[in-house]
């Protein structure tokens, strides 16, 4: 008897109880890994808190180094056994609650006074950055479709932008991997290096938030690269990143126009299928209810804590999911293109801290 007949054997003299059983096993190790995950960062946040009192780790702050730790203990210790899906739930989920309760250290008064000049800011960012590494890549003849998502997912809001608009654009999924990848990468490199190069850059709180805020990939990026300016640093950057993350629908939008004889997809973009960042309405409901005073300073205070808490347990899940060894997967122009449109983001950043 074949391999195949008996294991088809096997299946069919399974019971109905029997089956039951085995998918109640499944649900609980899928479960038990979803709980190793969400341990593994909570406990690698914890002992980033710690670190952070430290004086030679202070300087980085508490998210730099969860980022650290969550890189080392996969590059020594490796992934437990189905604990991914608790990894990005801390890393997606948790980040976008920890994002949320951060709306409690704003007031409406500071949103709109900023407003006008992180609407130009972050337009300017994405028009530049995306003219810049478009233009490249076609000069290195580097797939168009490859140009844009990286390109994207530089100027708005990193792996985020480039899974919204792959399916527009008519992207392959393996060109959708490499982009993710490199994003994921090359902004936690320069994540570390921000943080690293603080004290040195003559910077003062406002203006290294304006710098992180526009320049960085990810938000989480931004919010890691952030903390060692401190408040007024995090505050800035924070709402500079969340207007990048707003303008991704019109950007989704004005690339599904000009990509549209690529697409593969004859899905009309309707609010379903619209790339809504909906937590940014949850980030100003907190300011709202920080605006009016609705919840006690002592409340407010504790929230605040409990988001910086989640915000760690985020950044040692972005840690726990780098993979340096996706790099192979990317050629020469490619990295270049990449590199290249970061470092002029980075110079625009600077240019921009000195006109605002």
């Amino acid at each position: 008897m074949t391999g195949a007949r008996k294991q088809k054997n096997e299946i069919e003299q399974l019971t109905p109880t029997k089956i039951l059983i085995l998918r109640m096993k499944k649900a609980l190790g899928n479960r038990t890994g979803w709980i190793k995950g969400v341990i593994l960062t909570a406990v690698l946040a914890v002992l980033a808190g710690s670190l952070a009192r430290l004086p030679f780790f202070s300087v980085m702050g508490v998210m730099i180094i969860s980022i650290i730790l969550g890189m080392a203990w996969k590059g020594l210790m490796g992934i437990p056994e189905n604990s991914q899906a608790g990894i990005t739930f801390s890393s997606k989920i948790l980040l976008r609650a920890g994002i949320i309760l951060m709306g409690l250290r704003l007031n409406f008064e500071q949103i709109i006074s900023a407003g006008y000049s992180i609407i130009i800011i972050d337009i300017a960012v994405i028009a530049f950055t995306l003219s810049v590494m478009l233009y490249i890549g076609k000069l290195l003849s580097i797939d168009k479709h490859l140009s844009a998502l990286i390109a994207v997912g530089t100027a708005v809001c990193g792996a985020a932008a480039i899974v919204a608009v792959a399916p527009l654009i008519g992207a392959r999924k393996e060109l959708t991997a490499i982009s993710v990848a490199f994003i994921a990468i090359a902004g936690t490199v320069v994540t570390i290096i921000y943080s690293f190069l603080y004290p040195y850059l003559d910077m003062n709180s406002y203006d290294y938030g304006l710098l992180t805020g526009s320049t960085l990939h990810e938000l989480a990026h931004v919010i890691a690269a952030a903390v060692p300016g401190g408040a007024e640093s995090s505050d800035t950057a924070i709402l500079v990143k969340l207007g990048r993350v707003a303008l991704l629908i019109p950007v989704a939008l004005i690339l599904a126009y000009f990509y549209k004889k690529d697409s593969v997809s004859d899905e009309r973009m309707t609010l379903k299928n619209l790339p809504v960042p909906w937590f940014i309405f949850g980030f100003l409901a907190m300011c709202l209810v920080n605006t009016i005073g609705l919840l006690p300073p002592l409340l407010t205070s504790g929230l605040i804590d409990s988001s910086v808490f989640l915000l760690s347990m985020a950044m040692a899940g972005l840690g726990l999911g780098v993979n340096f060894a996706e790099f192979k997967n990317l050629n020469s122009k490619v990295i270049f293109t990449g590199i290249a449109g970061s470092v002029s983001l980075i110079f625009l950043g600077i240019l921009i801290t000195k006109i605002f």
